[in-house]
């Protein structure tokens, strides 16, 4: 009797309808009912994910237009995170009900496109790395390719990616498609911890009080420790775990490990830009507000 398949993806899927017409009406939920615990606390942190991540971005893509004249060559990408971590921030109403009431098709392939969008957040991520990778270790090349035309051209090639991956995994019928999200996870957090370190260590190399006179590695050194602790607290869950699949039984696996590594991942769409804040100068408000 085929039954549900969930693949490495931000979310279950269905590939199969089950041959038994009632298990084919059972909610996600109702399938992990014996062990709900990490699917309640995946859908809180979700909402959570919702309500801090929303205005979180909104306020960076502020600050970002606000401060256009003393903008950062990584701006370009940081706005772009902002946008897709916004759009993903929207989902949790659709989720929650998919998860705990639906019993249709029709509301995966949204939900399915909306995570493909997601997964590819870390690509943003590593352009960032590599802008500061550039600025730190090839500061000459860096000045001559200063100009932001190229890193609009790498901004949509990112998007146009992200758009066919998300596009494909709407369709949930690829087989081994997890393999896609598996090999571009491993790749850019491999690729993103060894720009961080070569960061890491180039600017420890600099003699005492030397960064005061280098804003550039000031700033370097900031995204840096921003994007390591993104890094270690978002994406090193799946990379850790979904290499191991199958070492764990399937039910603990779609109902507890999945979740685990995604609601991680997924909750770095409030985590990056509330991080980005922290370093930033906020206007002051009046006391009434």
């Amino acid at each position: 009797m085929s039954m549900f398949h969930f693949i490495n993806s931000s979310l279950l899927i269905i590939s199969h309808r089950p041959l038994n017409a009632s298990l084919a009406e059972e909610t996600v939920y109702a399938t992990c009912a014996h062990m709900p615990a990490v699917i309640l606390f995946y859908l809180v942190l979700q909402f959570i994910n919702m309500s801090l991540g929303i205005p979180a971005n909104i306020i960076v893509l502020w600050l970002i237009h606000k401060n256009k004249g003393d903008s950062s060559t990584s701006d370009i990408f940081i706005v772009q995170l902002a946008v897709l971590d916004t759009f993903f921030c929207l989902i949790p109403p659709l989720e929650l009900a998919n998860i705990v009431f639906l019993t249709t098709d029709s509301t995966w392939y949204v939900l399915r496109f909306i995570y493909g969008v997601k997964d590819s957040s870390p690509l943003f991520l590593s352009c960032i790395c590599l802008d500061r990778y550039m600025a730190v270790l090839h500061p000459i090349t860096f000045t001559k390719l200063k100009d932001k035309r190229h890193r609009s051209v790498c901004a949509g090639v990112v998007w146009l990616v992200t758009l066919v991956y998300a596009t494909a995994k709407c369709v949930g019928n690829i087989p081994n498609f997890e393999k896609a999200f598996t090999g571009m996870i491993l790749a850019a957090f491999a690729f993103m911890v060894f720009c961080n370190i070569s960061i890491l260590w180039a600017l420890r190399q600099s003699a005492p009080g030397r960064d005061e006179r280098h804003p550039v590695k000031k700033k370097a050194f900031k995204m840096v420790i921003i994007i390591l602790a993104i890094i270690v607290l978002n994406y090193f869950p799946p990379v850790a775990l979904f290499p191991f699949q199958d070492y764990f039984s399937p039910d603990v696996f779609r109902c507890y490990i999945h979740y685990i590594a995604f609601g991680f991942m997924d909750v770095s769409s409030s985590i990056q830009p509330v991080l980005y804040l922290s370093r930033e100068q906020l206007p002051k408000v009046p006391v009434c507000c």
